[in-house]
């Protein structure tokens, strides 16, 4: 078998390296951005392992020789799935690697919006020293958390914050009522934008769910809400968001992904001062950013051995 490690933002890929070596598997790497690199790159391939390159049927197409693409996260909406059902290529991912990291930095850029430490901070640093420089902070005791989608993360994301907020609502059209925890309140999404006080985003990104945070549920929040996106830049419309922060629709807002990454240092979302940023690093331990590689990588082996990967996202025709 031989695998293309089609790019890759980590310092290297080492441990890939070291795994694909120890299996007998041939592994090639790149930096690719486009499918035309992914094209060129991944002659004789069977496998890809892939970050952020695209991959779809203009790739298919070009290398049918291509059976397996594995994706680094427990996202995918890098590799087209309907493109590669199609083709009959196998789609993997990563999808338990860093469900605790997600949850909690979620909640804690969420109590930094609430208890403005990130304001308290400049201000003392300005020479500023009292308690009222970050104006008016709720008691979070007194707010409703509002997660959309009750997934792996969701899931811990509403279990760690049970104890902070006074309720936690939740809507996710795609599990049962059996799989809402007793301490989580099933809602629409309508009821959920306008009880929530904090909503925080857990949902994948999909043809359904793409710009699904719009002026349309925005305007449905109570004055001075926050949102959280720690999920996908994509789920949200920047300029709607925008302005729910100008009309104060929005007192906050904590986004770890955004539509474009890495985003122009000038732009309107990056320069707001309601807006507190990072780095998509949500996923980030250094456990989990081993056991992230090491899952991605290991689904093409195991494909390689068995026929299926360990994370199966799209059953494949072709076999190994």
């Amino acid at each position: 078998m031989k695998v293309l490690i089609t790019d890759y933002d980590f310092p290297d890929v080492d441990l890939e390296l070291d795994l694909y070596r120890a299996a007998g598997v041939e592994v090639v790497t790149a930096q690719c951005r486009t499918e035309e690199e992914v094209i060129a790159a991944s002659e004789g391939c069977q496998g890809l392992l892939v970050q952020y390159a695209p991959v779809n049927a203009k790739v298919f197409a070009a290398r049918p020789e291509i059976r397996i693409a594995s994706r680094y996260g427990a996202g995918f909406d890098t590799i087209n799935t309907a493109d590669a059902a199609s083709h009959g290529v196998w789609v993997a991912n990563s999808p338990d690697y860093g469900v605790g990291e997600v949850a909690t930095h979620a909640l804690a850029m969420g109590l930094d919006l609430i208890r403005n430490i990130t304001v308290y901070d400049r201000a003392v640093k300005a020479g500023e020293w009292h308690y009222t420089t970050a104006g008016i902070i709720p008691r979070a005791s007194d707010l409703t958390l509002g997660i959309i989608g009750l997934g792996r993360i969701g899931k811990r994301m509403a279990h760690i914050s049970r104890n902070v907020f006074k309720r936690v609502i939740a809507f996710d059209p795609h599990i049962i009522d059996g799989d809402f925890p007793a301490y989580v309140e099933r809602v629409s999404k309508e009821e959920l934008f306008r009880q929530a006080d904090m909503v925080s985003l857990h949902t994948p990104l999909n043809d359904e769910t793409r710009g699904m945070i719009d002026a349309s549920v925005l305007n449905l929040l109570k004055p001075d809400s926050y949102l959280v996106n720690s999920a996908r830049g994509g789920l949200v419309n920047i300029d709607d968001l925008l302005k729910a922060l100008d009309s104060n629709q929005l007192k906050g807002a904590a986004l770890d992904v955004l539509p474009v990454e890495p985003p122009a240092t000038s732009s309107a979302i990056v320069q707001h001062k309601r807006v507190l940023l990072s780095p998509h690093a949500a996923f980030y331990s250094d456990v989990a950013a081993r056991e992230l590689r090491r899952k991605a990588a290991q689904n093409l082996i195991d494909w390689d051995r068995s026929g299926k990967p360990s994370y199966v996202v799209i059953e494949g025709r072709r076999q190994a």
